[in-house]
């Protein structure tokens, strides 16, 4: 997964990356769209025999993919997230603006007890619940408006990952099938992501619940109820622990080790408060046995420690950003504060060529980054390590540009 500086904006399912996306250079053409939709009339053909031995009745696929429309600009999307880059803070800007913590808090005000009935049957704090429900669709303000069978079967067809999305799309019909939704309700994101809080298929299929009692699990639905409490399954079955914390904003002392830093160190809370780590708004860490120390931006940003329901939330979406944002709007709306540390805002994101340059140039300094694909993991992030330690600078691991210019001035 990507983190830190660079943020891949894999939320194609949210408001926030409905968003004007800049058509990649080479994108195609109108007499290339014309082919490749005479080309997904022939797979719509093709794919029928994979639908039907899937337990897709021969009159339902008929009836459904023949109205399936090849849509070019959900190609574009797919194609182009690997360049749609914003920082932790432009995110979080918008994440956790006052807007949405404002209609954060009229949401609650208005769904009070239902939101405290999902969290006495699933045990999920129901402010989490409120969050993605906030970040996914403005509160279900936005919920997308793309057909979702010409979405997945786009996807299926011409995406990167078809397999995923031809599982998706025979889902999908399942679900039509079974008329838990009229098709012209069912719409949601260019990706496939559907309802409240933009389930994708199979996730519906797992983790959707009737909690209306309509006999229905019915997420598209202008009730709210069945989608947040869907969610609030899913977080469950990921293992969300009740009024356990997801991370909090930490004070580092003088001098620490900044090569601690990482889901990948993990010590009992009384390590970390032992070593001098303090909640920016005071008092000291609550318990836990397994917490890390994040910098999403470095050493010159904002400092979280987590819990293991961190990484329950980037069940749902891995990106670091996604998981604090849903984690510090939740806090907000609760009327906790902002976060309080600056931000490097002069850094601009990496671009993916750039994300690449600083790879090969560490490769070629002799620090492994465990290839050249534009995607910081953790063999980049140690990589950078290796070298921050090396120079005498502080080992937070982060990709900056600070780091991409003083690479480029040592190259030979």
């Amino acid at each position: 997964m990507m983190r830190g500086l660079i943020l891949a904006l894999t939320l194609a399912a949210t408001p926030l990356a409905a968003q004007t996306v800049p058509e990649p250079e080479g994108s195609m053409t109108e007499g290339r769209e014309d082919e490749s939709a005479a080309g997904f009339r022939q797979w719509v053909g093709a794919f029928r025999e994979t639908a039907l031995a899937a337990g897709i009745p021969a009159t339902v696929y008929d009836r459904e993919m023949r109205s399936a429309e090849f849509l070019p600009d959900v190609v574009r999307r797919d194609r182009n997230q690997t360049e749609f880059t914003k920082t932790i803070w432009d995110y979080l800007d918008i994440a956790v603006s006052d807007e949405r913590i404002r209609m954060g808090r009229e949401a609650l005000a208005e769904h009070t007890q239902l939101l405290e009935r999902i969290e006495a049957e699933y045990g999920v704090n129901y402010e989490i619940v409120l969050a993605v429900w906030g970040l996914e669709t403005s509160f279900g303000t936005w919920r997308g408006d793309t057909d979702t069978i010409s979405a997945l079967a786009t996807l299926a067809y011409d995406g990167r990952r078809a397999e995923f999305f031809a599982d998706q799309l025979i889902q999908a019909l399942k679900i039509l099938d079974a008329g838990e939704v009229a098709r012209p309700a069912m719409r949601g994101s260019w990706a496939g992501a559907m309802g409240h809080t933009q389930f994708m298929p199979t996730s519906w299929a797992e983790f959707a619940v009737d909690f209306d009692g309509d006999g229905r699990r019915g997420i598209w639905s202008d009730d709210p109820a069945d989608a947040l409490a869907s969610t609030a399954n899913y977080l469950r079955h990921h293992g969300w622990v009740k009024d356990a914390p997801w991370g909090m904003e930490v004070r580092l002392p003088e001098g620490f080790d900044y090569a601690e830093t990482s889901e990948r160190v993990v010590k009992p809370a009384e390590g970390w408060r032992a070593l001098g780590v303090r909640p920016m708004a005071g008092g000291t860490l609550p318990e836990g046995d397994s917490v890390s120390i994040l910098l999403p931006a470095g050493a010159s940003g904002a400092a979280f420690a987590i819990w293991p329901n961190f990484q329950v939330i980037e069940s749902y979406n891995p990106a670091d950003a996604y998981v604090i944002g849903i984690g510090h709007l939740a806090d907000r709306i609760l009327g906790g504060p902002a976060i309080a540390a600056s931000w490097p805002r002069h850094w601009q994101a990496l671009t993916l060529e750039e994300r690449k340059e600083v790879q090969g140039l560490l490769t070629g300094a002799g620090f492994d980054a465990g290839g050249v694909d534009g995607r910081v993991g953790p063999k980049t992030v140690a990589a950078v390590r290796a070298w921050q330690q090396a120079r005498g600078l502080v080992p937070d691991g982060y990709a900056s540009p600070d780091v991409l210019a003083a690479l480029r001035a040592e190259k030979p």
